[in-house]
């Protein structure tokens, strides 16, 4: 779409005006942010694009945009899809070899799963391979617990972190602030990275994990605007 608008600004309410017009969700809903931080950042979005507008580069616009249209609706049932990712944790599934393996990835997650035995009073079932162990009840109660404690604007930022990273452990993790997302994104990455040490970088697959990372890296960012 080619760019109709001269003029963006983030309005008191927290809405995006262009040309003085309030933009609006496919949805056809107000798009309004809670916090002026984030109005602000979308603004930015909109004020950046050329002659033709891409969504692509508009992250913060499109959390919004579903947040508003789509977790908004119906939240709770949001949470309960995002809470699944619980029952198989990629943090609680391990590589039994090779050894240099095994101890990246007790380096990397470990850390995170301790925080959030901590954080939730929770224990983790820790396997190696594939097979599906189940985890504890309480820990599953206690994990959706507190994925369903947010909004439907947290909840759409949480959402990329979980499903990119395959753990909600992970994802709660960097949405209360207690890991920093490029660590977040190095602990859920270290088979990648183990395997491109070993068998060489793939430039496909190196250029599908920086739109993964790219993505990830702004839902973090998202969520921080939200605070």
């Amino acid at each position: 779409m080619k760019r109709f608008y001269k003029a963006v600004s983030a309005t008191p309410d927290g809405g995006i005006a262009l040309d003085g017009r309030p933009v609006r969700t496919p949805g056809r809903a107000p798009l309004i942010a809670p916090t002026t931080a984030l109005a602000e950042a979308i603004a930015h979005e909109w004020a950046e694009q050329g002659d033709q507008i891409d969504p692509r580069t508009m992250r913060f616009t499109g959390l919004s945009n579903a947040a508003i249209d789509r977790v908004a609706a119906d939240p709770e049932a949001f949470a309960r899809g995002l809470s699944v990712y619980g029952e198989s944790d990629l943090l609680c599934y391990r590589a039994d070899r090779p050894e240099t393996l095994v101890h990246r990835q007790a380096e990397a997650w470990d850390p995170l799963l301790a925080w959030a035995a901590a954080r939730y009073d929770v224990a983790f079932t820790v396997t190696t391979g594939i097979v599906h162990r189940p985890q504890p009840e309480a820990t599953l109660d206690r994990l959706s617990a507190a994925t369903a404690a947010r909004d439907p604007f947290a909840l759409a930022g949480l959402s990329p972190l979980v499903t990119i990273s395959g753990s909600l452990v992970t994802a709660l993790a960097v949405a209360e602030e207690a890991v920093a997302p490029d660590q977040a994104w190095s602990a859920i990455t270290v088979d990648e990275s183990w395997q491109a040490e070993r068998w060489g970088e793939d430039a496909l697959a190196a250029q599908a994990l920086e739109a993964r990372r790219v993505d990830f890296i702004a839902a973090a960012s998202f969520l921080s605007l939200l605070r």
